[in-house]
């Protein structure tokens, strides 16, 4: 049996690379757990909520829609060309809420307090719907994706007995996602006179849930075609061509209902009158929507991998961008400037570097991609 040396020394270069990431972000979050925030951030009473919460959790529970969406297409409405990519899409999805369950741990003030939440309730709070929604959401996606352990390990009966639960699981999901995607729209519906509105909205809970489930897809996009490229596996075109359509649809809907509401609250001139508000907001509508549904609605797009992967690019950035923007103008207004530590980026890093080398271990040791479900 080889040793752990022995076996990262077999590795890869991308994978070491990895490897030395994800440790660099342990120790740094060691560091952090040890002296306290004030001394590993430049987080302050002004602007509590900084890179970590930017990244792990408003664009980290973003990126992982993709799980519920293409659970409610394959096992909901019965589109059954999708189920290849269920498991690959559940599997991004749990390691997605891992990062953002563990970025809530480094993120919190007393991080050795996170379960205060589950048992000390506190009914007029959103953050706990978000948290008994994110931890409950967490064990359906373990329940989810565990068929693929059992496989592994020929468990037969636990897995016959799972897959009896297929369904409520995965409609357990759907509510899940949709009350925590919708909620971490609802934490800014608190701070009228603070969030430019050019992004507050009395329904900024729907258009978080909405761009989410595009996010979500273009992100399974993405993930199809690198894992083809990494794995040497054939390109699943019918597959890619039917979430680009969902993507482009979903992204028309959301693009339809931004311009409505912002009409319907008077707040259209303040697309062009809002200084640097204006040009963070106007970049990430074209980045996000307006680009991407350009690019969609040509042909030449939609039958190609490179074209497919360029879009779906685009989408992924402008949507990270709109969470970006709606958290950190949240927190302009007090006046304090906020650029992140170094250690806030080393965490980070290690982070986003831990999920994809979660997910790489899972896909090479794992039926991911299970021959049977191909046919």
């Amino acid at each position: 049996m080889a040793t752990v040396k022995e076996y990262y020394q077999s590795q890869p270069r991308g994978m070491k690379i990895l490897f030395a990431l994800v440790g660099i972000g342990l120790l740094t979050i060691l560091v952090r757990l040890a002296t306290g925030l004030g001394a590993t951030t430049n987080l302050s009473d002004d602007v509590p909520w900084g890179l970590w919460i930017a990244v792990d959790v408003l664009c980290g529970v973003a990126l992982a829609a993709g799980g519920f969406s293409v659970a409610a297409a394959v096992y909901i409405f019965n589109m059954k060309k999708y189920r290849p990519i269920v498991r690959p899409a559940v599997l991004t999805a749990f390691i997605g809420y891992l990062v953002v369950v563990f970025g809530l741990f480094v993120d919190i003030g007393k991080p050795f307090s996170f379960w205060h939440p589950l048992v000390m309730w506190n009914y007029h709070s959103i953050m706990f719907e978000i948290v008994w929604c994110i931890t409950l959401y967490t064990a359906v996606l373990a329940l989810e994706f565990a068929p693929a352990f059992l496989e592994r390990f020929k468990w037969e009966k636990t897995l016959n007995v799972l897959k009896k639960f297929i369904y409520p699981l995965v409609i357990a999901g759907i509510v899940l996602s949709y009350l925590h995607q919708s909620s971490l729209g609802a934490l800014f519906l608190i701070v009228p006179q603070k969030l430019n509105h050019l992004w507050y909205s009395p329904i900024i809970p729907q258009l978080f849930f909405l761009s989410a489930i595009a996010l979500g897809l273009a992100m399974v996009s993405l993930e199809s075609i690198m894992g083809s490229r990494v794995f040497k596996r054939e390109y699943e075109m019918g597959i890619l061509q039917g979430l680009t359509k969902g993507v482009a649809i979903v992204l028309a809907i959301y693009l339809v209902v931004k311009i409505a509401d912002l009409a319907v609250r008077g707040s259209l001139p303040l697309v062009f009158t809002s200084g640097a508000a204006s040009f963070f907001f106007i970049t990430e509508m074209l980045v996000g929507v307006l680009i991407p549904l350009a690019l969609f609605a040509r042909k030449q797009t939609r039958e190609s991998v490179n074209g497919i992967l360029t879009a779906s690019s685009f989408v992924i950035v402008g949507i990270v961008m709109n969470r970006f923007n709606a958290n950190f103008f949240t927190q302009a207004g007090t006046g304090t400037f906020y650029f992140p530590a170094i250690l806030e980026f080393l965490v980070t890093i290690g982070l986003i570097s831990l999920a994809i080398l979660l997910y790489r271990l899972a896909v090479t040791y794992l039926p991911v991609f299970p021959e049977a479900e191909r046919t």
